[in-house]
């Protein structure tokens, strides 16, 4: 599975779901994991993983093409962790 159309093809396939309806719920699922990252919140399954948010502050990197000193200001960044359940199942 390389894409979201696979991820689709594989959800229809295992729940017996049209393509359509598993692409809502694909969707539904990217939409609600979105929703809970950018009110603050944590996501997590259990036996999947955690995604959540790391804060990143600002830091001063290299440009380096030029090796000029550029600043990088902070952000936001997404994280994921694997559970122990996805873990296992990999081995």
């Amino acid at each position: 599975m390389s894409n979201k159309n696979d991820l689709v093809t594989a959800v229809a396939s295992a729940t017996g779901l049209s393509k359509s309806d598993a692409a809502k719920a694909v969707d539904g699922v990217f939409q609600a994991i979105t929703a809970a990252l950018k009110g603050g919140d944590e996501v997590r399954l259990v036996g999947f993983g955690t995604f959540a948010v790391a804060s990143r502050a600002a830091s001063e990197g290299r440009n380096p093409r030029t090796g000029d000193k550029i600043k990088i200001p902070a952000s936001k960044q997404p994280k994921f962790k694997a559970g122990k359940g996805l873990k296992d199942a990999i081995q």
